[in-house]
């Protein structure tokens, strides 16, 4: 019997199609962070594997930041890992400290997030992949596009499929089609095991904003999510 998970396959197929994300023989490492998304973005591509015309393999890639110095534990995810038969390669990082403590930086997300990919670049490359899978989805697309409209005046979002030459890298993200509430009911449905994030500025930050002003505007217009995927996707917008 289908179960939450399931449902979201035909959406999840959907972009990787439309995209061409997956080719024959390709190794994509997933980036688990712990949370939801990425959790439900491993177990999809796992399914998917099971009937996808183009035979790839998985790997789960971690970068702790060890925020607070804290070593996170991940041990409920590489659990999960373990019964889908994947790796889970977990790197501990100074990440936390060098953002929050020595730069105390005043747009921390930002730097994270770029610090964290350039490390999961590295351990992608390092274990003989050629992808990378991120999960993003819907909402982060519809977010970031507001974010950079509103912030730096100029129209544009992270892109489906990313090719990094000098990496010999491409960035996937197969989630770009679904809503993040069909994700988190999912996961909860299906009894995903999460990792909470230890970030201190979690759930307060600008990203957390615009995704609070599209849904107070979307009980006006609308679906603002649906609308601005659909802007991009018409515009031809940063690939999409």
């Amino acid at each position: 019997m289908a179960d939450a998970l399931d449902k979201l396959l035909s959406p999840f197929r959907a972009a990787v199609d439309r995209y061409e994300m997956i080719k024959p023989g390709d190794h994509i490492a997933v980036g688990l962070s712990g949370g939801k998304d990425s959790v439900a973005l491993l177990v999809l591509l796992h399914r998917l594997q099971r009937f996808y015309p183009a035979e790839f393999k998985i790997t789960a890639i971690t970068a702790d930041p060890c925020f607070g110095g804290r070593e996170t534990d991940y041990s409920p995810v590489t659990a999960l890992c373990e019964q889908l038969g994947i790796q889970h390669v977990v790197r501990r990082t100074r990440l936390g400290e060098i953002v929050f403590e020595e730069l105390k930086e005043s747009n921390p997300c930002s730097l994270c997030a770029r610090m964290r990919r350039g490390i999961l670049h590295k351990m992608a490359q390092e274990l003989g992949c050629n992808s990378v899978a991120l999960g993003h989805h819907k909402n982060d697309a519809a977010e970031t596009l507001l974010m950079n409209l509103f912030s730096g005046g100029r129209i544009g979002c992270f892109a489906p499929v990313t090719e990094l030459t000098r990496r010999e890298l491409k960035l996937i993200r197969p989630l770009i089609f679904i809503d993040e509430n069909k994700i988190a009911s999912a996961a909860a449905r299906c009894g995903l095991p999460i990792v909470k994030s230890g970030c201190p500025v979690d759930g307060h930050t600008h990203r957390q904003y615009i995704g609070d002003l599209i849904d107070e505007l979307s009980k006006q217009y609308g679906s603002l999510n649906d609308r601005l995927v659909g802007a991009l996707q018409k515009g031809n917008i940063s690939g999409w």
